[in-house]
């Protein structure tokens, strides 16, 4: 099986990086819209906030994400930081929907 390669030339000029960040922008955007429905599903399945915090899980997380990162060229403590930031803010909304759960 062949798999297509699109090669994509540099950019020219500033704006067009930032045309190309912003697009970059965009699809990231709608993925982590995809990753809160499966966060808000998710928390139906966790029973209190240690479930909805885990620790343990998060450190796999992290740690799948460094290996991943370095494979793509991406620098692994910035990837690491990133995923810290993102999980950090879905896990206050899956605790702030089992507080709402809960009263």
């Amino acid at each position: 099986m062949m798999i297509a390669v699109t090669v994509t030339p540099p950019p020219t000029s500033l704006a067009e990086v930032r045309a190309r960040i912003d697009a970059i922008d965009s699809d990231l955007v709608r993925l982590l819209a995809r990753r809160q429905d499966l966060v808000r599903a998710a928390a139906a399945f966790k029973s209190d906030d240690q479930a909805v915090r885990a620790p343990d899980r998060v450190a796999r997380v992290i740690a799948s994400v460094r290996e991943r990162a370095s494979a793509e060229g991406l620098d692994p403590a910035v990837a690491e930081a990133v995923w810290r930031a993102m999980i950090g803010a879905f896990i206050e909304l899956e605790l702030a929907e089992h507080a709402t759960n809960r009263d």
